[in-house]
């Protein structure tokens, strides 16, 4: 059996960061404005301070999944 450089518990780790990055850029999409229209639902606290926050965290936990060691190594 060949040594791989993560094992499966880096692997569950770096994809359920990757869920959460994509939680984070799906709370961003939305309506938006046009020409004839102003929707005032882009300046929301959920697409300008609470999704953003949760993508700075989705990539600070994939970096934490890809440097996370095992102890039994």
């Amino acid at each position: 059996m060949k040594d791989f450089a993560f094992s499966k518990i880096n692997f569950i780790l770096i994809g359920i960061s990757m869920v959460i990055v994509v939680i984070g850029f799906l709370m961003m999409i939305g309506a938006s404005s046009d020409e004839k229209t102003f929707n005032a639902e882009i300046f929301s606290d959920m697409r300008i301070k609470v999704a953003p926050i949760v993508c700075l965290v989705g990539f600070l936990s994939v970096i934490c999944g890809i440097m996370y060691r095992p102890k039994n190594k």
